[in-house]
């Protein structure tokens, strides 16, 4: 659980309620804690019912979120299954209120959408079902990661941003990546997703300035998480030669912690703060956009 210590400062979310999708993971669960802890109720979304639950579980036995009156609640959610969302929708209502923050945080890559190697060349050859060229990418397992990525944020934003239009103010806060940005080697599909997240978020920001919604997204640069912890940590738990090449081309030389993205959220989430502020992508990255590699 985030440490209640580490909260970068403390924004009024008092009689907010904040959604919170994918929020069974690390980075999302760090969100809702965050949310909470300033005082608003979260609905902890996720598909999988248990991760969600024993987030919400933190949440609520957490001394400093008692202390700001937040609380939370977990919710079994498919965001790509609008009709299930809608559903969700209406009981958040009716336990916590209307929304009042999204935040999209499902998303994810997968395994088939990415390459074995970061260049072609003639000599590769394919030996063994573990090694995959680009000839060899699955589009069924490309069209997953696009469907979760962006279907998975244009989807809950369509229904949980129904009452903020109506009542004319809201916050939706997407999940970018800087891959969006600078395309990494190797994952193709989740990359190629991302950046339709940053555009997205764009769009949505101009299409809905005018009832009062502010748009904006956080680009995260490279953070150790359950998802990716097997890509980057050799079984022996030293870092593989990929995740050495990251640091190196990463200025701050280490990776990113849940807590690096907290005063970010919290700078977006509340309208006192970020009044106007519309249509943006924050990297937080340690520096890894700015750096050419020499």
């Amino acid at each position: 659980m985030q440490e209640e210590s580490k909260l970068p400062f403390v924004a009024d979310l008092k009689g907010k309620t904040a959604v919170v999708t994918g929020a069974g993971g690390v980075l999302c669960a760090g969100f809702a804690k965050a949310l909470a802890s300033c005082g608003a109720s979260v609905a902890v979304l996720d598909i999988n019912l248990d991760a969600a639950r024993k987030t919400a579980d933190e949440i609520n036995a957490s001394a400093l979120v008692r202390e700001s009156s937040g609380r939370a609640k977990a919710y079994k959610a498919d965001v790509l299954d609008k009709k299930s969302l809608e559903e969700v929708y209406r009981e958040i209502q009716s336990d916590l209120g209307e929304t009042d923050i999204l935040i999209n945080g499902a998303g994810g890559n997968h395994p088939r959408g990415t390459t074995s190697t970061e260049y072609h060349t003639p000599e590769i050859a394919k030996t063994t079902e573990s090694v995959r060229t680009f000839f060899d990418l699955d589009a069924d397992s490309i069209r997953f990661v696009f469907e979760l990525n962006f279907l998975g944020t244009l989807i809950p934003s369509q229904v949980f941003s129904a009452g903020m239009a109506t009542r004319k103010k809201g916050t939706i806060i997407n999940i970018s990546s800087m891959n969006a940005i600078r395309p990494l080697t190797k994952i193709p599909a989740y990359s190629g997703a991302k950046a339709a997240v940053t555009n997205f978020t764009l769009w949505l920001a101009v299409h809905f300035a005018r009832v009062g919604i502010r748009v904006n997204a956080i680009a995260p640069g490279f953070f150790l998480t359950a998802q990716n912890h097997s890509l980057l940590v050799n079984p022996d738990g030293e870092f593989n030669e990929r995740a050495r090449k990251i640091l190196e081309h990463t200025p701050m030389s280490r990776f990113g912690v849940p807590e690096d993205l907290t005063g970010t959220l919290l700078y977006l989430a509340d309208e006192k703060a970020s009044s106007f502020v519309n249509g943006i992508v924050i990297p937080v990255d340690g520096g890894f956009s700015a750096y050419s590699g020499v």
